[in-house]
Order: C-alpha cells, then sequence, then structure tokens
C-alpha cells in the first residue's frame, strides 16, 4: 500500500483578506468528504540518472509546492477558482524506494483508486519516468487514455539494459501489454534534441509530433479540441527555453515561451477530457532565485485558473 510523507510548507503569516493558496487548500474538505482534486509528489530522479541526466529532480515536488502555496489566487471571477483550491487534497509526497520501477508501481497504486473515481489527479515529479507510473495508474484502473506530452523530446527512447529511465516512458507506454495507450502525441520537440529514429517510432505507432516553431495559443487550443476521448497530460520543463527555466535536469536553448507553455497548462485545465495532469524535471539544485519552481507552481496555477473554467468553457463538447 502507498505510504505518504505529508507536505511541509512555510506560509506567510497574512491577513484574512489576503489568503494564499496554502491557506485554501482543503479548506472544506472533512475526513468524510471526498475530494475534487489530489495533489500527489512523486520525489524520485533515479530515472534520470540512468538516462545520463544531471539528478536532483527528487527535490522537485516540495519547491513547486513552497511557490505554489504562497501564491494568491486569482484575484478576480475567483469563486470557481476558490472552490477547487478548497476540495482539492494534497496528499503530500509518496515514498519511494530509489527502484525506478518499484516506484513506478507504488505511483500506479497511489493513483488508480482517484482515476477510478473520477477525481481529478496531478502529480508532482520527478524525473520523467513519473509519466510511466502515471500511466500505469490508469492501467490499474482498467481505463484507456491518450497522452499529451509537452516536451523538447520525444521520450521515447529504448530501456537500459532492460531498465526503465527518464527518457522511456512513452516508449513504454504505447508497447505495454494493456494496450491502454490509444494515442501518443508530443509537442515543443526542438529538432536539435530529437532522432529521427525516435521521430520514425512515435509515427509508426501512430503517434503525433508538434515542433516548437509550429506551436500557437490557436494551435494549443485546437490540439486540445481535438480529443474525443480522456487524454492524459505531462508537462516536462525542459520544453520551456531555460532563460525561463534554468533549473531542470536537461535545459533547452531556444525552447518555449513561458506564455505558450502557461497557455498549454491553462487549457488543459479548461478540458474536460483531462482527467490527470503531471509537472516533471523540476531540479532546485540547478535553480536560480526559484525562477525555474515558480514556473512550475504558475503552470499548477495556470491549469487550476483553467479547471475553474472547466464547466462553462467546454460546456458543448
Amino acid at each position: 500500500m502507498a505510504s505518504f510523507t505529508p507536505p511541509h510548507v512555510c506560509l506567510p503569516d497574512t491577513a484574512p483578506d489576503d489568503p494564499r493558496i496554502g491557506h485554501l487548500l482543503g479548506r472544506k474538505l472533512t475526513s468524510q468528504a471526498n475530494p475534487q482534486v489530489v495533489i500527489i509528489g512523486f520525489p524520485a530522479d533515479e530515472g534520470v540518472r540512468r538516462n545520463g541526466g544531471r539528478t536532483g529532480a527528487a527535490l522537485g515536488p516540495d519547491a513547486i509546492r513552497q511557490s505554489f502555496y504562497q501564491m494568491t489566487p486569482l484575484p478576480e471571477q475567483n469563486n470557481s477558482f476558490y472552490e477547487r483550491l478548497e476540495y482539492t487534497r494534497d496528499l503530500g509526497n509518496l515514498e519511494t524506494s530509489g527502484n525506478v520501477e518499484d516506484d513506478q508501481e507504488i505511483l500506479a497504486e497511489a493513483l488508480a483508486p482517484f482515476l477510478s473515481q473520477h477525481v481529478l489527479s496531478i502529480v508532482l515529479g520527478g524525473g520523467h519516468e513519473t509519466a510511466y507510473g502515471h500511466f500505469l495508474g490508469y492501467v490499474k484502473a482498467q481505463k484507456k487514455i491518450s497522452i499529451l506530452n509537452w516536451d523538447a523530446h520525444t521520450d521515447v527512447r529504448e530501456l537500459k539494459d532492460g531498465l526503465a529511465h527518464s527518457g522511456s516512458p512513452f516508449r513504454q507506454a504505447i508497447l505495454h501489454p494493456s494496450q491502454a495507450c490509444r494515442s501518443y502525441h508530443v509537442a515543443g520537440l526542438l529538432p536539435t534534441s530529437v532522432a529521427q529514429s525516435h521521430l520514425a517510432f512515435v509515427t509508426e505507432h501512430g503517434g503525433r509530433y508538434e515542433w516548437k516553431e509550429s506551436l500557437s495559443p490557436e494551435r494549443i487550443k485546437a490540439m486540445y479540441t481535438s480529443y474525443s476521448t480522456p487524454v492524459m497530460a505531462s508537462f516536462d520543463l525542459d520544453a520551456v527555453d531555460q532563460a525561463f527555466a534554468p533549473g531542470v535536469s536537461a535545459p533547452a536553448v531556444n525552447g518555449l515561451s513561458p506564455d505558450l507553455w502557461l497557455h498549454a497548462a491553462y487549457v488543459a485545465g479548461t478540458c474536460p477530457l483531462v482527467p490527470s495532469m503531471d509537472i516533471v524535471e523540476l531540479n532546485p539544485l540547478f535553480d536560480r532565485d526559484q525562477q525555474t519552481a515558480r514556473l512550475a507552481a504558475l503552470t499548477l496555477w495556470a491549469f487550476f485558473k483553467g479547471l475553474g473554467e472547466r464547466d462553462s468553457a467546454h460546456s458543448s463538447i
């Protein structure tokens, strides 16, 4: 059974009329109440080490929380934003073992009940091996899912000596014998970070890809509205240009602008076909003045803003 370490976050001492997100999270939940949203931290990055990256992403969940909890909620038209926060339960960080495969199973076990009960689930990584554990939650819940990955890389590398890593999660999902992965779509690719063989693997298995240069607010919205079945969204911070996201496992030169990145998170929030999302690859050891941690927290903030608008924004879907 999955075990959690409760979140420990320092909150500012503010006046009652100046609440922060950390003051609102779970405020209307009782021990008997079912949350609308759950947050799970996955403090693991052994997959990054296996993939030759710089480790430190295991510290990501706490760094994201520290920035997110201190943010103010949406100051205008904030009733729905407040409500989503007030019915959100942050379960804390999963107690992980350091073994990639075991930890992915632990994450799947933790997620499956919430996915089965249609509780919107948010995972804070961790390396991008997080995404395979996220996907396995759907396998355990016996649900099929499409995957939309925001990333500078395809992350469909082969396993290394039979072992999973941060560059292999979507190959593993695509090839999983359950066939729970309906389709794979990766957006934000950089031509200097993608092998031809990886693009071929994606297309040969019915997947799609988008180069960073092809993205615009209109294109991002069209991508989400193109789905007719549930889609798992994965946000790898190394898709963002390293000027804005230096604290990641693999910094990107000429990556996405924060505006496009945050718009993708916001639209994911508005889309009723997105039952879960993850944010991965924040590496606080290489961050600069918490710049990347704040961007990760703002990604979560934008997603919650979209959640607050979800019913009205997509009532026709």
